[in-house]
C-alpha cells in the first residue's frame, strides 16, 4: 500500500530560505546569467566609484564581453591600462563566469 501513494514530485518538503528559493528559480528558468549581467550593470557605480561612473555614458554585455563607453579620454586610457584590475574587481564580486573580457569604447 505504501508504494501506491509515494510522492514523485521534485518539490522540497522542508522550508527553504528565500535566497535559496530565488537561486533555484533562476536556475530552473535559465535566467541566472541574465540576472547576474543586469546586477553587474546596476552595480557599476559602486564597483568603479563616482568619477568613473559619472563619465560612463553606456554599459552593456554581449557574448560575455562587457562594453563600456567612457566620455573622458584620460579615464578611458587609465581603465584600458588597468583592465586586469577592473576584471579582478568584477570577478571578486560576481565570480569569473559572468564576463571574460572588457572593451572600453
Amino acid at each position: 500500500m505504501q508504494d501506491k501513494y509515494r510522492d514523485f514530485s521534485k518539490r522540497k518538503k522542508e522550508a527553504t530560505p528565500l535566497s535559496e528559493a530565488f537561486e533555484d528559480l533562476l536556475r530552473a528558468y535559465r535566467l541566472k546569467d541574465t540576472y547576474e549581467e543586469k546586477h553587474l550593470i546596476q552595480s557599476w557605480p559602486e564597483l568603479m566609484g563616482k568619477t568613473v561612473a559619472s563619465r560612463t555614458s553606456s554599459l552593456y554585455i554581449k557574448d560575455k564581453k562587457l562594453f563600456v563607453k567612457i566620455t573622458s579620454g584620460p579615464i578611458k586610457k587609465e581603465l584600458s591600462m588597468n583592465r586586469t584590475k577592473v576584471m579582478g574587481i568584477i570577478q571578486d564580486k560576481f565570480g569569473s563566469a559572468i564576463i571574460e573580457e572588457i572593451v572600453f569604447l
